[in-house]
Protein backbone atom coordinates (compact mmCIF):
# COMPACT_ATOMS: atom_id res chain seq x y z
CA UNK A 1 0.00 0.00 0.00
CA UNK A 2 1.54 3.16 -0.80
CA UNK A 3 -0.98 5.61 0.98
CA UNK A 4 -3.29 4.79 3.58
CA UNK A 5 -5.51 7.44 5.21
CA UNK A 6 -7.32 6.21 8.37
CA UNK A 7 -10.45 8.73 9.19
CA UNK A 8 -8.52 11.80 9.51
CA UNK A 9 -10.31 15.68 10.32
CA UNK A 10 -8.86 18.70 9.89
CA UNK A 11 -10.41 21.98 11.20
CA UNK A 12 -9.27 25.42 10.76
CA UNK A 13 -10.56 27.10 14.01
CA UNK A 14 -14.54 26.72 13.28
CA UNK A 15 -14.17 25.09 9.68
CA UNK A 16 -14.09 21.46 9.27
CA UNK A 17 -11.95 20.94 6.20
CA UNK A 18 -11.54 17.93 6.10
CA UNK A 19 -13.66 15.02 8.17
CA UNK A 20 -13.47 11.92 9.03
CA UNK A 21 -11.31 10.59 5.47
CA UNK A 22 -10.22 7.00 4.86
CA UNK A 23 -8.96 5.66 1.42
CA UNK A 24 -6.11 3.58 0.08
CA UNK A 25 -4.06 3.99 -2.91
CA UNK A 26 -2.52 0.85 -3.92
CA UNK A 27 1.10 0.48 -5.39
CA UNK A 28 1.89 1.65 -8.75
CA UNK A 29 -1.86 3.06 -8.86
CA UNK A 30 -3.18 6.98 -10.53
CA UNK A 31 -5.89 7.59 -7.84
CA UNK A 32 -7.94 10.86 -8.34
CA UNK A 33 -9.65 13.15 -5.79
CA UNK A 34 -12.30 14.60 -7.93
CA UNK A 35 -14.32 17.21 -5.82
CA UNK A 36 -15.13 21.42 -6.36
CA UNK A 37 -12.70 24.36 -4.77
CA UNK A 38 -12.94 23.92 -1.15
CA UNK A 39 -13.88 20.37 -0.85
CA UNK A 40 -11.01 19.50 0.91
CA UNK A 41 -8.42 18.15 -1.35
CA UNK A 42 -5.42 20.74 -0.64
CA UNK A 43 -5.86 20.11 2.78
CA UNK A 44 -5.66 16.17 2.50
CA UNK A 45 -2.69 16.88 0.19
CA UNK A 46 -0.93 19.33 2.86
CA UNK A 47 -1.72 16.26 5.47
CA UNK A 48 0.05 13.52 3.43
CA UNK A 49 3.10 15.43 2.10
CA UNK A 50 3.47 16.39 6.19
CA UNK A 51 3.06 20.07 5.73
CA UNK A 52 -0.22 20.32 8.26
CA UNK A 53 -0.76 17.68 11.16
CA UNK A 54 -4.33 16.34 11.27
CA UNK A 55 -6.58 16.62 13.99
CA UNK A 56 -7.71 13.43 14.15
CA UNK A 57 -6.74 10.15 12.35
CA UNK A 58 -3.34 8.78 11.25
CA UNK A 59 -2.39 8.05 7.56
CA UNK A 60 1.28 6.77 5.82
CA UNK A 61 2.83 7.18 3.07
CA UNK A 62 5.04 5.14 1.41
CA UNK A 63 5.05 3.28 4.46
CA UNK A 64 6.41 5.91 6.59
CA UNK A 65 4.15 7.37 8.90
CA UNK A 66 3.21 11.23 8.43
CA UNK A 67 3.72 12.84 11.52
CA UNK A 68 6.59 10.39 12.97
CA UNK A 69 8.75 10.12 9.68
CA UNK A 70 8.76 13.41 8.01
CA UNK A 71 12.15 13.53 6.77
CA UNK A 72 11.83 9.80 5.47
CA UNK A 73 8.40 11.09 3.73
CA UNK A 74 9.86 14.17 2.39
CA UNK A 75 12.53 12.10 0.47
CA UNK A 76 10.49 9.89 -1.19
CA UNK A 77 7.27 12.01 -2.80
CA UNK A 78 7.41 14.75 -5.07
CA UNK A 79 4.39 17.58 -4.64
CA UNK A 80 3.31 19.87 -7.41
CA UNK A 81 1.19 22.13 -5.38
CA UNK A 82 -1.82 24.02 -6.83
CA UNK A 83 -0.32 27.38 -7.15
CA UNK A 84 3.01 27.85 -9.52
CA UNK A 85 5.99 27.92 -6.32
CA UNK A 86 9.25 27.54 -7.83
CA UNK A 87 11.63 30.46 -8.07
CA UNK A 88 10.26 32.93 -10.93
CA UNK A 89 13.43 35.07 -10.87
CA UNK A 90 16.13 31.81 -11.87
CA UNK A 91 16.04 30.52 -15.12
CA UNK A 92 14.65 26.54 -15.90
CA UNK A 93 18.22 25.57 -15.68
CA UNK A 94 18.73 27.16 -12.47
CA UNK A 95 15.13 26.11 -10.82
CA UNK A 96 16.11 22.48 -11.68
CA UNK A 97 19.38 22.50 -10.67
CA UNK A 98 18.59 23.89 -7.65
CA UNK A 99 15.72 21.10 -6.44
CA UNK A 100 18.23 18.49 -7.56
CA UNK A 101 21.14 20.45 -5.25
CA UNK A 102 18.53 20.23 -2.17
CA UNK A 103 17.78 16.06 -2.68
CA UNK A 104 21.93 15.67 -3.33
CA UNK A 105 21.13 14.88 -6.87
CA UNK A 106 21.46 15.78 -10.09
CA UNK A 107 19.65 16.04 -13.36
CA UNK A 108 21.60 13.28 -15.34
CA UNK A 109 21.18 10.52 -12.39
CA UNK A 110 17.75 11.13 -12.99
CA UNK A 111 17.45 12.06 -16.91
CA UNK A 112 15.43 8.77 -17.68
CA UNK A 113 12.90 9.69 -15.36
CA UNK A 114 11.95 12.86 -16.72
CA UNK A 115 12.97 13.15 -20.66
CA UNK A 116 10.26 12.89 -21.87
CA UNK A 117 8.59 16.46 -20.11
CA UNK A 118 12.64 17.66 -20.17
CA UNK A 119 12.88 17.45 -23.89
CA UNK A 120 9.60 19.71 -24.14
CA UNK A 121 11.01 22.38 -21.53
CA UNK A 122 15.07 22.32 -22.60
CA UNK A 123 14.74 24.76 -26.04
CA UNK A 124 13.28 27.18 -23.08
CA UNK A 125 15.70 26.61 -20.35
CA UNK A 126 17.64 29.74 -19.94
CA UNK A 127 13.97 31.47 -19.84
CA UNK A 128 13.38 32.77 -16.39
CA UNK A 129 10.38 30.43 -15.36
CA UNK A 130 8.21 33.55 -14.49
CA UNK A 131 8.39 34.37 -18.43
CA UNK A 132 7.15 30.47 -19.41
CA UNK A 133 3.33 29.80 -20.68
CA UNK A 134 1.13 28.20 -18.54
CA UNK A 135 1.85 24.94 -19.74
CA UNK A 136 5.78 24.93 -19.48
CA UNK A 137 5.28 26.18 -15.83
CA UNK A 138 3.01 22.89 -15.16
CA UNK A 139 5.88 20.92 -17.10
CA UNK A 140 8.70 22.45 -15.32
CA UNK A 141 7.07 22.29 -12.33
CA UNK A 142 6.80 18.64 -12.81
CA UNK A 143 9.73 18.36 -13.65
CA UNK A 144 11.08 19.32 -10.45
CA UNK A 145 8.88 17.28 -7.81
CA UNK A 146 10.48 14.39 -9.92
CA UNK A 147 13.67 15.39 -9.86
CA UNK A 148 14.99 12.74 -6.84
CA UNK A 149 13.13 9.69 -8.25
CA UNK A 150 10.10 9.84 -5.81
CA UNK A 151 8.22 6.54 -4.72
CA UNK A 152 5.03 8.45 -4.24
CA UNK A 153 3.98 11.92 -6.47
CA UNK A 154 1.19 14.23 -5.43
CA UNK A 155 -0.53 16.82 -7.78
CA UNK A 156 -2.60 19.56 -6.30
CA UNK A 157 -4.99 20.54 -9.18
CA UNK A 158 -2.05 20.28 -12.12
CA UNK A 159 -3.94 21.07 -14.65
CA UNK A 160 -6.23 24.38 -13.56
CA UNK A 161 -5.76 27.15 -15.85
CA UNK A 162 -3.84 25.82 -18.44
CA UNK A 163 -5.26 25.37 -21.62
CA UNK A 164 -7.12 21.98 -23.41
CA UNK A 165 -4.28 20.55 -25.37
CA UNK A 166 -1.70 21.01 -22.25
CA UNK A 167 -3.95 19.51 -20.30
CA UNK A 168 -4.06 16.45 -22.71
CA UNK A 169 -0.12 16.69 -23.04
CA UNK A 170 -0.36 16.51 -18.91
CA UNK A 171 -2.45 13.35 -18.54
CA UNK A 172 0.00 11.65 -21.28
CA UNK A 173 2.69 12.00 -19.76
CA UNK A 174 1.21 11.11 -16.26
CA UNK A 175 0.35 8.09 -17.65
CA UNK A 176 3.71 7.05 -18.71
CA UNK A 177 5.05 8.03 -15.27
CA UNK A 178 2.64 5.45 -13.88
CA UNK A 179 4.30 2.91 -16.83
CA UNK A 180 7.75 3.40 -14.39
CA UNK A 181 5.93 2.26 -11.28
CA UNK A 182 5.56 5.56 -9.37
CA UNK A 183 2.19 5.71 -7.29
CA UNK A 184 0.19 9.06 -8.55
CA UNK A 185 -2.43 10.79 -6.52
CA UNK A 186 -3.72 13.86 -8.27
CA UNK A 187 -7.01 15.99 -7.10
CA UNK A 188 -8.78 17.97 -9.86
CA UNK A 189 -12.42 19.47 -10.39
CA UNK A 190 -12.57 18.24 -13.67
CA UNK A 191 -14.90 15.51 -13.43
CA UNK A 192 -13.92 14.68 -17.24
CA UNK A 193 -9.97 13.70 -16.05
CA UNK A 194 -11.92 11.30 -13.31
CA UNK A 195 -12.34 8.75 -16.46
CA UNK A 196 -8.27 8.76 -16.64
CA UNK A 197 -7.70 7.56 -13.05
CA UNK A 198 -7.51 4.14 -12.25
CA UNK A 199 -9.72 4.66 -9.23
CA UNK A 200 -11.36 7.97 -7.90
CA UNK A 201 -12.52 9.79 -4.59
CA UNK A 202 -15.53 12.05 -5.16
CA UNK A 203 -15.39 14.65 -2.51
CA UNK A 204 -17.63 17.63 -1.22
CA UNK A 205 -17.16 19.63 2.09
CA UNK A 206 -14.86 17.63 3.39
CA UNK A 207 -16.51 14.26 2.90
CA UNK A 208 -15.85 11.19 0.65
CA UNK A 209 -19.03 10.58 -1.34
CA UNK A 210 -18.08 7.50 -2.80
CA UNK A 211 -14.68 5.66 -3.96
CA UNK A 212 -14.12 3.21 -7.03
CA UNK A 213 -13.35 2.69 -10.81
CA UNK A 214 -14.46 5.39 -12.83
CA UNK A 215 -16.92 2.42 -15.15
CA UNK A 216 -18.10 1.31 -11.70
CA UNK A 217 -19.44 4.55 -10.24
CA UNK A 218 -21.21 5.16 -13.74
CA UNK A 219 -22.27 1.43 -13.92
CA UNK A 220 -23.76 1.20 -10.53
CA UNK A 221 -25.67 4.32 -11.03
CA UNK A 222 -29.22 3.06 -10.93
CA UNK A 223 -31.01 6.43 -12.14
CA UNK A 224 -32.40 7.12 -15.17
CA UNK A 225 -31.07 10.87 -16.38
CA UNK A 226 -32.99 12.48 -19.58
CA UNK A 227 -31.88 15.25 -21.86
CA UNK A 228 -34.15 17.78 -22.10
CA UNK A 229 -33.92 20.30 -24.64
CA UNK A 230 -36.56 23.67 -25.67
CA UNK A 231 -36.34 26.93 -27.11
CA UNK A 232 -36.61 28.70 -24.12
CA UNK A 233 -34.22 27.42 -21.93
CA UNK A 234 -34.78 29.61 -18.80
CA UNK A 235 -38.55 28.75 -18.76
CA UNK A 236 -37.47 25.29 -19.03
CA UNK A 237 -35.65 25.11 -15.98
CA UNK A 238 -38.49 27.09 -13.84
CA UNK A 239 -41.22 24.32 -15.31
CA UNK A 240 -39.50 21.13 -15.21
CA UNK A 241 -38.60 21.88 -11.38
CA UNK A 242 -42.53 22.58 -10.93
CA UNK A 243 -43.10 19.04 -12.47
CA UNK A 244 -44.93 16.64 -9.98
CA UNK A 245 -42.32 13.79 -9.06
CA UNK A 246 -39.15 15.29 -10.19
CA UNK A 247 -36.31 14.57 -8.38
CA UNK A 248 -33.40 16.66 -10.10
CA UNK A 249 -33.01 19.25 -12.54
CA UNK A 250 -29.94 20.82 -13.41
CA UNK A 251 -28.54 22.36 -16.73
CA UNK A 252 -26.15 20.17 -18.20
CA UNK A 253 -24.03 22.28 -21.98
CA UNK A 254 -26.70 22.18 -24.34
CA UNK A 255 -29.57 20.87 -22.74
CA UNK A 256 -31.15 20.15 -19.04
CA UNK A 257 -30.93 17.23 -17.01
CA UNK A 258 -34.09 15.71 -15.68
CA UNK A 259 -34.66 13.03 -13.42
CA UNK A 260 -37.97 11.42 -12.39
CA UNK A 261 -38.46 10.25 -8.62
CA UNK A 262 -40.95 7.65 -10.35
CA UNK A 263 -39.47 4.58 -11.93
CA UNK A 264 -42.63 4.30 -13.94
CA UNK A 265 -42.19 7.72 -15.96
CA UNK A 266 -43.30 8.29 -19.26
CA UNK A 267 -41.30 10.80 -21.18
CA UNK A 268 -44.27 11.62 -23.36
CA UNK A 269 -46.52 12.99 -19.97
CA UNK A 270 -43.64 15.18 -19.77
CA UNK A 271 -43.56 16.31 -23.33
CA UNK A 272 -47.72 17.20 -23.41
CA UNK A 273 -46.53 18.78 -20.01
CA UNK A 274 -44.02 21.24 -21.41
CA UNK A 275 -46.47 21.32 -24.50
CA UNK A 276 -49.01 22.42 -22.48
CA UNK A 277 -46.24 25.75 -21.05
CA UNK A 278 -46.54 26.86 -24.52
CA UNK A 279 -42.82 25.17 -25.01
CA UNK A 280 -41.71 24.23 -28.57
CA UNK A 281 -38.72 22.83 -30.35
CA UNK A 282 -39.04 19.82 -27.33
CA UNK A 283 -36.62 17.56 -27.30
CA UNK A 284 -36.60 14.37 -24.26
CA UNK A 285 -33.88 11.48 -24.34
CA UNK A 286 -32.10 9.23 -22.41
CA UNK A 287 -28.49 10.95 -21.15
CA UNK A 288 -25.50 9.48 -21.55
CA UNK A 289 -24.67 8.87 -17.61
CA UNK A 290 -20.93 10.76 -16.83
CA UNK A 291 -19.21 11.61 -13.63
CA UNK A 292 -20.50 14.67 -13.35
CA UNK A 293 -23.74 13.35 -13.19
CA UNK A 294 -23.38 10.97 -10.41
CA UNK A 295 -21.47 13.67 -8.39
CA UNK A 296 -24.13 15.99 -8.93
CA UNK A 297 -26.57 13.59 -7.71
CA UNK A 298 -24.68 12.62 -4.84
Amino acid sequence: MSIAVNNISKSYKKLKAVENITFNVNEGELFGLIGPDGAGKTTIFRILTTLLVANEGSAEVAGYDVVKQLKEIRNSVGYMPGKFSLYQDLTVEENLHFFATIFGTTIEENYDLIKDIYIQIEPFKNRRAGALSGGMKQKLALCCALIHAPKVLFLDEPTTGVDPVSRKEFWIMLKRLQQKGITILVSTPYMDEASLCDRIALIQKGKILKIDTPENIINNYEKVIYDVQAKNTHGLIHDLKNYPNQYSVYAFGEFVHYIDKNATFNPNDLQTYLKNKNHTDIIIKPATITIEDVFMDL
